[in-house]
């Protein structure tokens, strides 16, 4: 005999406390798991933005990556700055989250975009290419790094960088603030670029 369903526990007024217990035992098998990707946008002391050049995909990017199992977000992002480029930095504010909807082969996909604050020209220099992940990195001034970037993440860190400028979190969808999209929300469509 299987547990309760959720249509089960959603039209009954009162759940038997096992009923409830055995629901949310299941739960976790049940519920639907997003992806989730977690960058950062570094500067340096000129202002200019920090790229790096992954290997896997086309264009360059902010350094960051894909959250793991179980892991907060801020830490992902602070990890794959350790991992990508050698730094030990403290994530700052959450500047952007992103909703992108599914694309092929991905379902959809969370993107928080986090301050990685100013470094200082010590800082600057202890950069080091550390994994096989990324072959180059660079400090870019916006204009630059918009062209380096693909077109979505180049949105994103536009939103993040007004976000700082303005002490908001940006909520966007598809790169775009909420209110702006191209399709409906639930839309399924290929969204390049994606984390």
């Amino acid at each position: 005999m299987t547990g309760p369903t959720l249509a089960h526990v959603a039209t009954e007024s009162e759940p038997t406390a096992l009923e409830w217990e055995s629901y949310l035992g299941e739960g976790p098998i049940k519920l639907p798991r997003k992806r989730v990707t977690a960058d950062l946008v570094v500067r340096d002391v000129a202002g200019r933005i920090l790229l790096v050049d992954p290997h896997y995909k086309l264009g360059w990017d902010v350094p960051g990556g894909m959250v793991e199992v179980n892991e907060a977000p801020h830490a992902a992002a602070a990890r794959e700055m350790r991992e990508e480029l050698g730094l030990d930095l403290v994530p700052g504010r959450l500047l952007v989250v992103d909703w992108m909807p599914p694309h092929e082969p991905w379902d959809d996909v969370l993107a928080f975009v986090f301050d990685g604050g100013t470094l200082t020209e010590a800082e600057a220099a202890r950069i080091r290419v550390v994994d096989g992940e990324v072959t180059a990195y660079r400090f870019c001034e916006r204009v630059e790094a918009r062209k380096r970037l693909l077109p979505l993440v180049a949105a994103r860190i536009d939103a993040a960088l007004e976000a700082l400028r303005t002490d908001t979190i940006s909520y966007l969808h598809r790169g775009q603030p909420v209110g702006e999209f191209s399709e409906p929300p639930g839309g399924r469509g290929a969204a390049d670029g994606c984390g």
